[in-house]
């Protein structure tokens, strides 16, 4: 059997918290995904991810893999004999598994008195990529997965699922949603495992989440920010009408509230977080002669010196 440094793999020190497995895996997993991902590797890596969080995420599973030892990724090795006695591993040969298998097997009982006992299925975890408008709106989405389900004799085998799972308005950024009985099938009238959809957004070309609060820049030109105006800016739910107060400065919030994202379960009419549009002002790169003239006039009669503090 060949050994795979699952630490390694997800960045981790073996003494890492449940809470650095979590975060390590939702950031790989977005770095990875094949939907997202320009990594040539992208599918082998996200694959190797999921492998490795499967076995760190459980306490059990993790400490049989802790008790295996360190090998070099790739060297041949041996369990030790009563390794499958201790964490309840059942009967194996190392030559016909993998190390991914003979995690996923541990506690199955195969080949061992009670292998006729219900038994749950496996949990799944996926890293679900949406858009910004489909967290708005809710969406549908394709997922296409290879699930480890009980055979008749208790052992497991790779059986390929497709089905559509639905993402309610309002998903955010890390949210983590659980769909009942989507994970491995049980054995022997056991209940089937649970999928949950690790969500993450995908970058959007004008909008940054935080929560369910919207953040854009929104540019202006001097003359918009001393004066004031009233402009159209987008939004999830359509384009809006923004008021800009006079004297308005570079960096400055302009809060349109009620215009983020949906917070979940709430309806139609629901509540929702806040848009914040971020000032940028922006300096013409051209300018006529006629604009130059009028600039060196307010160069010459303006008061305002904005080094004052200087002094």
């Amino acid at each position: 059997m060949k050994y795979k440094d699952y630490y390694a793999t997800m960045g981790l020190e073996r003494a890492a918290s449940e809470e650095d497995i979590k975060k390590a895996y939702r950031r790989l997993a977005r770095k990875y995904h094949p939907d997202v991902s320009k990594e040539p590797d992208a599918e082998e890596q996200f694959k190797a991810v999921a492998e490795a969080y499967q076995t760190l995420k459980d306490p059990q599973k993790r400490a049989a893999y802790d008790q295996l030892g360190a090998h070099r990724p790739g060297e041949e090795f041996q369990p030790p004999p009563d390794w499958g006695t201790r964490f309840d591993a059942g009967a194996f040969s190392a030559e016909d598994l993998d190390l991914a298998d003979l995690f996923a097997q541990l506690h199955a009982g195969r080949g061992r008195p009670g292998a006729s006992r219900p038994r749950a299925g496996m949990d799944y975890e996926v890293a679900v990529p949406i858009t910004i408008e489909q967290a708005y709106q809710g969406t549908q989405v394709d997922l296409e997965l290879n699930l480890q389900e009980y055979d008749e004799h208790g052992g497991l085998r790779r059986v390929p699922q497709s089905f559509k799972a639905r993402i309610p308005r309002g998903a955010s950024d890390g949210q983590r949603l659980r769909v009942p009985g989507k994970g491995g099938k049980g054995a022997n009238g056991g209940r089937a495992g649970d999928l949950y959809l690790n969500i993450s957004l995908r970058p959007h070309q004008w909008y940054r989440a935080d929560g369910h609060d919207l953040y854009m820049d929104v540019p202006l030109s001097p003359w918009e920010a001393v004066l004031g105006t009233t402009i159209e800016v987008p939004t999830p739910g359509g384009p809006v009408r923004l008021r800009v107060p006079a004297g308005t400065r570079a960096g400055q919030h302009l809060r349109l509230p009620g215009r983020g994202l949906p917070h979940p379960r709430s309806d139609e009419h629901g509540s929702h977080g806040d848009l914040y549009g971020i000032v940028q002002i922006v300096v013409p790169s051209v300018v006529s002669d006629a604009d130059r003239a009028l600039y060196e006039q307010l160069a010459a009669s303006a008061s305002f010196d904005p080094r004052a503090h200087f002094v």
